[in-house]
């Protein structure tokens, strides 16, 4: 089944499992979420619902948005929408809330986030170059490109060539993360790693779209033919035995 949700990063920490083994986690404010809009395979051709996440003032609010939330019912106001397809978008309606609880200890997720900026930076930060020797004649050009390779012939620059610019403020996804803890209480999870953005920012939760197989009986056998237990699977678990 397909779940999603948005939340709020607030930060990173540790959590001891069983076994007294550390596992570091970050933990997210999952909702609550609101239905904002549902769309239909009859009016718009698909079936998914657009989320409202976080309250916000009438006032901050433009009349496109304000007339757009208006629609979903009075006192729905919220500062982020994010549509997702989900598989039980035709059973939600409009003013439906989900919380942290669509979510369980082992699911894996993918997580969505905006990575923390850094400004306009050179190709040695951006890019990790190595810098020039100082020892003589580099100038004050020791931190810089350097040649970028071009003449009469192609008369420009590929695209894709290292060079200063923006560095971060980028979308990035963060796939297969485990799910460590769920709290209703409190209203968030905890997932295994980090996930990118600041504290505080915005992120988008969603069951893994990778489908992790257990390994089998046979996984230690080696599929490899230039070894003996790849070449015979039979003597090898016989060895093994």
């Amino acid at each position: 089944m397909e779940k999603a949700i948005i939340g709020k990063k607030v930060g990173m920490t540790q959590i001891f499992d069983e076994a007294g083994h550390v596992i570091p986690v970050t933990v997210i404010e999952a909702g609550p979420c609101t239905v904002v809009q549902k769309k239909t395979v009859e009016k718009d051709g698909y079936n998914a619902v657009q989320l409202g996440f976080q309250d916000v003032p009438e006032r901050k609010l433009t009349k496109p948005e304000l007339g757009h939330l208006k629609k979903a019912g009075e006192g729905i106001l919220k500062k982020v929408l994010k549509e997702f397809k989900l598989d039980k978008a035709a059973d939600m309606e409009v003013g439906d809330v989900i919380d942290c609880t669509m979510f369980a200890e082992g699911d894996r997720v993918d997580v969505t986030g905006t990575s923390k900026g850094h400004g306009y930076q050179g190709v040695i930060k951006r890019h990790g170059a190595h810098r020039l020797k100082e020892s003589h004649g580099s100038g004050p050009v020791h931190r810089h490109a350097g040649s970028m390779g071009s003449s009469t012939d192609p008369s420009r620059i590929f695209k894709g060539k290292i060079g200063a610019g923006q560095m971060g403020n980028e979308q990035v996804t963060v796939l297969n993360l485990d799910v460590i803890k769920v709290d209703a209480e409190l209203g968030v999870i905890a997932v295994k790693g980090a996930i990118p953005g600041p504290k505080g920012s915005v992120v988008y939760v969603r069951n893994s779209v990778i489908n992790v197989k257990e390994k089998g009986a046979a996984a230690d056998i080696s599929k490899n033919p230039q070894k003996a237990s790849g070449r015979n699977p039979q003597k090898a678990s016989a060895r093994n035995a």
